[in-house]
């Protein structure tokens, strides 16, 4: 199995305080890994040094090989990283379709101007709908995106975040915030990619019945440092991990 996304002894301080602590982690083609562990352990840190969202201390980020270390955020997305918060929002005076059309165009046409002659183009009006079928925002495509309840904000990152159909997928809680009916359809979503086996998917979690069902592999992070790795099963089962790390209420 190849390795698709790489840190090495990735490192991040802020003043005196080491935030993520020379983590090294390979991440696998086709396999979904969920990062776990209490509140400030480091988890969306690394992720925003993952994304670029952050500059390291130290360390590197390798996709497919390519050291994309001092790349800025941007450059990330276009080789393929992809975390759905950076695209939140995208235009939040354009309508939830206009959004996800938008993100449609950028991927099939990223040397066009996005504004030319893109109402002309029926086959990225038809993809864009397609995507907010399959997030249940169909019926909300001509609402402002600024306007959106914050789950439906939650859907919307994830229909921009497919339309850019990035290597690497980076969901950092999706479904934090969302009423009980509508996690289903956010989870649904993440099995259906992680079916589909060519992506990579990581995945930021507290609740342990989704990291049970979804996960390849778990990754634990305590105090910026990675403190366990491997099949969920064998971590989840770690007296050490369930008490300190995940507290001791984890079911």
């Amino acid at each position: 199995m190849s390795v698709s996304l790489e840190t090495r002894s990735l490192t991040v301080r802020f003043g005196g305080h080491v935030a993520v602590n020379a983590v090294s982690c390979a991440f696998h083609h086709g396999t979904l890994t969920t990062l776990v562990g209490p509140n400030g352990a480091g988890k969306t840190t690394y992720f925003n040094l993952i994304s670029g969202q952050l500059r390291a201390s130290s360390g590197q980020v390798l996709l497919h090989g390519e050291d994309l270390s001092r790349a800025p955020a941007a450059l990330r997305t276009r080789r393929g990283i992809g975390r759905a918060f950076q695209l939140t929002n995208l235009f939040p005076e354009l309508s939830v379709e206009e959004n996800v059309r938008l993100a449609v165009q950028a991927r099939s046409a990223p040397g066009l101007n996005l504004w030319s002659v893109w109402s002309s183009h029926r086959e990225w009006s038809m993809r864009a709908l397609e995507i907010l079928e399959s997030v249940a925002l169909a019926d909300k495509r001509a609402v402002l995106a600024r306007t959106l309840a914050h789950g439906d904000q939650r859907k919307l990152e994830v229909a921009l975040l497919m339309a850019l159909e990035p290597d690497i997928f980076m969901f950092d809680e999706p479904t934090a915030g969302m009423s009980a009916d509508e996690v289903p359809v956010i989870l649904e979503l993440i099995r259906r990619l992680k079916a589909r086996a060519d992506k990579t998917i990581l995945l930021v979690e507290h609740k342990m019945d989704v990291v049970r069902e979804l996960s390849d592999r778990v990754v634990v992070l305590h105090n910026g440092s990675l403190v366990a790795d491997g099949p969920p099963a064998e971590v989840m089962a770690s007296d050490m991990v369930r008490e300190a790390y995940l507290g001791t209420g984890a079911q």
